[in-house]
């Protein structure tokens, strides 16, 4: 039932998918919901089923994040709503292929949800959280936020986006109440891959996993207190090495002369 003292979560790209588990599950936990996506009628849908399984109030608010106009109304709407307490910034699309034949509109649009809407959507929120000194962040990026395939190179760009602006709020704000997760998972059953053109049904059924197995293992590892969760990667040990390497780079990069390598003489 809800539970007034749990607040509002908000999910993005909550009308199918991963998007739609978040919503489930935060709604079982005994959250109002603000699900925000471009399809009505899957939102109104899905806003029923809640409200009638769990007892929780739901709100939806149909936009398409890659417009500026329905960005701005989505991002006004959670800066206003200060019994916002979890925004969860799932929506995503994708456009693969090379990189020379993919039009310019196509990959600004994957810019436009898949970075602006994530760093808009965060920035609306985040005031008020700081000002409250509570509420949870969680970003969706994926294991491509590290890694680019011969036909992802601007997908995997947005996604390092993601990676990297929300370690940076999570570091920011590791001394307050606000708790920020990034989530990068692998290859899930979603219909993104239909949006891509691949169709799910082409992969290697052992790679993809189940979006509730997807959704669970992130939920846990933010209630075990993670920051960053790769849901798929058995050896969390991969990561602290990866984060490791990452500092220790930046570290030894901080000097004004250039390496002995390239033979500047002075």
């Amino acid at each position: 039932m809800s539970n007034q003292s749990q607040g509002v979560a908000v999910v993005t790209g909550a009308s199918s998918g991963i998007g739609k588990v978040y919503a489930d599950r935060f709604a079982k936990r005994g959250y109002d919901l603000l699900l925000v996506a471009r399809r009505k009628d899957r939102l109104d849908a899905l806003s029923k089923e809640l409200h009638q399984t769990y007892g929780v109030k739901v709100d939806v608010l149909v936009a398409d994040l890659a417009k500026y106009e329905d960005l701005k109304k989505a991002g006004d709407a959670i800066a206003s709503n200060e019994r916002i307490t979890v925004l969860v910034n799932n929506a995503g699309t994708a456009i693969i292929g090379a990189s020379p034949e993919i039009p310019i509109q196509g990959i600004e649009n994957q810019l436009d949800v898949n970075a602006r809407a994530v760093t808009h959507l965060s920035q609306a929120i985040l005031p008020g959280f700081v000002r409250r000194n509570s509420g949870t962040l969680i970003n969706l990026g994926s294991v491509l936020s590290f890694f680019a395939l011969p036909f992802s190179t601007s997908y995997s760009a947005t996604k390092a986006h993601v990676m990297l602006y929300t370690i940076g709020l999570r570091d920011e704000l590791a001394s307050t109440g606000v708790r920020v997760q990034l989530v990068l998972p692998a290859s899930t059953h979603t219909e993104i891959w239909d949006v891509m053109g691949l169709g799910v049904q082409n992969l290697d059924p052992e790679t993809v996993m189940p979006v509730d197995d997807l959704v669970d293992a992130a939920l846990a590892g933010l209630d075990q207190g993670e920051t960053v969760t790769l849901p798929s990667v058995e050896d969390a040990s991969l990561w602290e090495t990866f984060d490791a390497a990452r500092i220790k780079m930046f570290h030894a990069a901080q000097t004004k002369k250039a390496a002995s390598r390239y033979g500047l003489k002075k």
